[in-house]
């Protein structure tokens, strides 16, 4: 395991609080845990394609916020789960249209059947209902946050003189 620059460091501790505090203003309109989730914290998991030292941070912003949550404990478990393994997923993915992929399909894959598992209690024709619907409510929300904020993250960081050397240097530490 490669030790992470203090530059590095502070970015991913960053990241960790630009997304907590994205999802608890989210909270105040109840997106970030509302009907159809769309956590704004969300957008930022397309930037391990950019900086891959950033995973940490996002694993740390989505567990204060899944502090909020009101799945309880297990949110807190499954929920950051997702988010650490799709970040570890995003920084290899090989172009910057599939940076949105790994957090959908890993929060698909594991939040909407412990939703409808706190919803329903029991594996009956409730939960799959339940199931059903978490997962298509939790896909496009997920969609929106990710391919349309998060590509526009991808899209216009390169393009700030600042970031663009930030991203070189983390590629080439990545490397």
């Amino acid at each position: 395991m490669r030790k992470f620059s203090t530059r590095e460091l502070t970015l991913s501790a960053m990241v960790a609080a630009l997304y907590f505090v994205l999802c608890y203003f989210g909270n105040i309109f109840q997106l970030t845990f509302g009907p159809v989730q769309v956590r704004l914290g969300e957008a930022l998991t397309v930037l391990p394609f950019l900086f891959p030292s950033t995973a940490p941070g996002l694993t740390v912003g989505c567990l204060l916020t899944n502090v909020l949550s009101p799945y309880g404990p297990i949110d807190m478990i499954v929920g950051t789960l997702a988010t650490a393994l799709a970040a570890f997923l995003t920084a290899r993915m090989p172009r910057w249209y599939l940076a949105g992929l790994p957090p959908i399909v890993m929060n698909a894959l594991l939040l909407p059947p412990m939703w409808a598992w706190a919803e329903t209690g029991a594996l009956n024709e409730a939960f799959w209902a339940a199931y059903g619907l978490n997962l298509w409510t939790f896909v496009a929300g997920e969609a929106l946050a990710c391919y349309v904020l998060g590509t526009v993250l991808l899209r216009l960081l390169p393009r700030i003189r600042f970031f663009y050397h930030l991203i070189l240097e983390s590629r080439l530490h990545a490397a």
